[in-house]
């Protein structure tokens, strides 16, 4: 147990002040391994990253990423992590537009760096149309002609290149369902989509321990709210 301790106690040391090699470009390059038990500590991190929707916390949580990301500079989870928790803050805080237009900027900036360290396509593509959607939702009537369109390509591209993600039928039931229902969104709309999502979920299994897997349980909470209100009451939102 106290080995285990000091396994842990080292890696969060490397997580707070790490050092990175440099070719002779001065650009950082991975080490030859990440330290010993950094995929444990990954995976405690995403697990906060998924239990909470307070922004403050959130906001912690998001900065242990780029902590991580300097320990294991050539893992593209990291900055995917950092992108997703940038976006959700954006979903969850209550600051003004401007604000959360930064915390978009920053996901995005993220989510550059993950592609440039070879990241899966589909997932990031995914991720990008999340963040297409929460700048439309930052201001709906302005904005709605361009990021819609883009949130449809996006997500399109992302089921091209993997057609089994079960998140990209979830953002896309969400967008619709969220589109009014005069321009064919909504409730009703949707909800063949999130069927889709969930038998997509059922099948889906992660690469590895630390891939990315989040969307299910928003999934759950929107199909519940199907059962729980008739159909003319969720047409009605």
């Amino acid at each position: 147990m106290k080995t285990q301790l000091l396994v842990l106690a080292l890696v969060a040391a490397s997580l707070t002040a790490p050092a990175q090699k440099k070719t002779a470009d001065n650009a950082p390059v991975a080490t030859a391994a990440a330290p010993a038990g950094y995929t444990d500590m990954m995976a405690a991190t995403i697990t906060e990253l998924m239990s909470t929707g307070d922004p403050a916390q959130l906001q912690e949580i998001t900065a242990k990423f780029e902590r991580a990301a300097a320990v294991a500079p050539a893992d593209w989870l990291p900055r995917y992590y950092q992108a997703y928790g940038r976006l959700i803050t954006c979903f969850t805080s209550k600051e003004s537009g401007d604000a959360k237009d930064l915390l978009l900027d920053q996901a995005e900036t993220a989510l550059q760096q993950a592609r440039k360290l070879g990241g899966d396509e589909a997932e990031l593509l995914v991720l990008q149309g999340y963040i297409y959607q929460a700048r439309l939702g930052v201001s709906p009537m302005a904005r709605s002609m361009t990021y819609s369109a883009k949130v449809k390509e996006t997500l399109a591209a992302a089921k091209k290149l993997d057609p089994a993600n079960p998140r990209a039928y979830l953002v896309e039931a969400n967008n619709v369902y969220y589109t009014p229902k005069m321009f064919g969104g909504g409730p009703e709309a949707a909800k063949p989509l999130y069927d889709e999502a969930k038998a997509r979920f059922a099948a889906f299994k992660p690469s590895g321990p630390l891939a990315p897997n989040w969307g299910e349980r928003q999934l759950n909470g929107r199909l519940a709210a199907y059962s729980a209100k008739p159909a003319d009451a969720q047409a009605a939102k």
